[in-house]
């Protein structure tokens, strides 16, 4: 018995549900109804004379000059100054439009515009579904709010959301910069925008490119990853991930990070950077690299940190902590560097040591000198407390040049003279020069200054200048503790031999976890196969809807291939990606043909022209 109960309790209870679902007849006030049964059975026309056509009907109201109305199939065609109102969130505009009252679906067409709380419609097709409360285009629109004017080929408004998603051919335009992009989302009360695929956010003075980011329109800042990149004047940063503000032209870049600067020819590379556009600087931390390329020899400078300024004409580069330098005849170190690329000088500062050939060179600072038309080195200086030092021959000891500076001369990126002044002192192992190179003796001398001539990197020559005063000792009698000047120290074993050497004894730097940007929500197709059915199998003779193509397989190919984008860099030219294939057209309606008459004893209503049909309805009512 319980049972018999429960059973009867639950079919009562599904009866009430189900007629508590079903839809309420649309409400009509009409100046002037008419009914012709031979051209619209089941059908009232409705036509304004003095107030306009009012339907109304669960929360959704419309306005026309005329109506065809299908009241026991709850449908309604609009023609006419159509408008229709959704409470105080949607108002809608059109020349023709139908609703369904089972389906609560309606479709509009011809100079359609709607208008939210904080923002504007305008396209030539719009379908909107009540049900699930979005709004869908496919045939070109725009959208405007406060700050933005939106355009694109496809567009699917979530109402409540307050999101469009945009579809192909798709661009921003605001007066500080230009989106365009294959795809995004974009959140109208917050101004947030989501790109996917190829997509360019251009400003005055920059342009960024990725494949998948975030941009706020309202704040002007974006988060790009997946081949981002950003180009300014003769300078482009590439980077896993890049944060931008347009409004004070400020940019950042994490992990990954590669700096084009096309004005000097270089490169720089590392794990983090900040580009101030407006002082024309770069900074680079983890790892930073700077490659410039020198007669088809690249120079390498790495540092902790590394910054470049100045306009592209006129490049400052300052290198901070650990400095080293590689070419493929020279390397360096020093704490700190400077590098003017306009004077050719580069200046290196705290414990600078220099290697070139089979020289070492070390003093308080040393600046090394470039032509600046041929870019080969010129010359270098060492001030105070100038070193220069080579290994023996046979490595038996080194020979040694002290004094208060050195000066030396290149001749094809390679020394071939060093000058050395003020209270010089040497030590050289003098062997003789052929046979098995048997040592003489050990050479030390003063004098007041002194000129090494190198030929094919070894010391030719040595010339003594003024108050030379010096004693040829066999190697019995000179005890190991006085073949080494005061001051001297023997870095060999620091010497950079590779571009691999730049990072000796360096742990590899800990990348930061970039934080990814999630694909858009799977959404179902806007007509999906429960709306098209619902559609269907709520149809009314004379509903130009049904007579679209309602899959939508051009929008269901473009979110395919989001995840699928060649992860080659376009050229600037190519920031831009083509548009896919657009839809059919569809029909245009002609409602210039219509006519709304004020005469009380005739008013004429012509229904919908379409330039593909050879017959036009026409109604003429007495």
């Amino acid at each position: 018995m319980k049972n018999n109960f429960f059973y009867i309790l639950v079919f009562v209870l599904g009866t009430l549900a189900t007629y508590g679902q079903e839809a309420k007849q649309i409400k009509v006030q009409s100046d002037r109804t008419i009914k012709d049964q031979n051209r619209f059975p089941g059908a009232t026309i409705l036509a304004k004379v003095d107030k306009q056509v009012y339907m109304m009907h669960e929360g959704i109201e419309i306005w026309c000059d005329q109506a065809i109305h299908y009241g026991e199939d709850k449908f309604v065609k609009a023609l006419g100054n159509v408008k229709m109102k959704q409470g105080d969130t949607i108002t809608m505009t059109s020349k023709y439009a139908e609703y369904n009252g089972n389906t609560q679906f309606a479709y509009a067409r011809d100079d359609v515009f709607m208008e939210t709380p904080s923002n504007t419609l305008r396209t030539d097709t719009l379908f909107f579904d009540r049900v699930r409360q979005q709004a869908y285009y496919r045939s070109g629109g725009t959208v405007k709010d406060s700050s933005n004017t939106l355009t694109s080929k496809i567009g699917r408004y979530f109402m409540d959301r307050k999101q469009y998603s945009f579809n192909t051919k798709v661009k921003i335009v605001n007066p500080e910069n230009t989106v365009d992009s294959d795809r995004l989302d974009y959140y109208s009360e917050n101004g947030h925008t989501y790109l996917y695929g190829p997509s360019t956010v251009k400003g005055k003075e920059s342009t960024l490119y990725c494949e998948r980011g975030f941009y706020d329109t309202k704040a002007k800042t974006g988060y790009a990853i997946k081949n981002a990149r950003i180009d300014y004047d003769k300078r482009t940063v590439f980077g896993d991930s890049i944060f931008y503000n347009s409004a004070n032209q400020f940019a950042s870049a994490t992990n990954n990070i590669r700096v084009l600067d096309t004005a000097n020819n270089s490169v720089i590379t590392g794990h983090y950077a900040e580009v101030f556009k407006e002082r024309d600087s770069v900074f680079i931390t983890k790892r930073a690299l700077a490659a410039t390329l020198q007669e088809k020899d690249s120079i390498y400078i790495h540092s902790d940190t590394l910054m470049v300024t100045g306009k592209p004409e006129h490049r400052i580069m300052n290198g901070f902590y650990d400095v080293r330098i590689y070419k493929s005849n020279m390397s360096g170190k020093s704490d700190s560097i400077n590098v003017d690329q306009v004077t050719g000088y580069t200046k290196m500062i705290g414990s600078p040591i220099i290697w070139a050939q089979r020289n070492q060179m070390t003093g308080d600072t040393i600046k090394i000198i470039s032509d600046t038309k041929t870019d080969k080195l010129d010359s270098l200086v060492v001030y105070q407390n100038a070193f220069l030092a080579q290994e023996d021959t046979l490595k038996a000891g080194y020979n040694q040049v002290k004094g208060q500076s050195l000066y030396g001369l290149f001749k094809d990126n390679e020394i071939y003279q060093v000058d050395i002044d003020k209270n010089t002192e040497t030590i050289f192992y003098q062997r003789e020069s052929e046979g098995d190179l048997k040592l003489i003796g050990i050479n030390k001398v003063l004098s007041s200054s002194i000129r090494l001539l190198l030929n094919d990197r070894e010391i030719e020559d040595v010339y003594y200048y003024q108050n030379v005063d010096g004693v040829l000792y066999r190697e019995i009698d000179l005890p190991e503790n006085a073949r080494e000047l005061s001051g001297f120290h023997w870095r060999g074993e620091e010497r950079i031999n590779s571009k691999a050497d730049l990072f000796r004894g360096e742990t590899p730097p800990k990348l930061t976890k970039i934080k990814g940007i999630p694909l858009p929500k799977d959404e179902a197709d806007f007509f999906d196969e429960e709306t098209v059915k619902r559609l269907e199998e709520n149809k009314t003779e004379g509903s130009r809807l049904l007579e679209q193509e309602l899959k939508d397989a051009e929008l269901k190919e473009t979110n395919e291939q989001l995840d699928s984008i060649p992860i080659q860099q376009p050229n600037k030219e190519e920031l831009s990606t083509d548009a896919k294939k657009t839809p059919k057209k569809t029909a245009q309606v002609d409602l210039d043909l219509m006519r709304t008459a004020k005469q009380r004893d005739s008013v004429t209503v012509t229904t919908l022209q379409y330039p593909e049909e050879k017959v036009k309805d026409s109604i003429k009512i007495k």
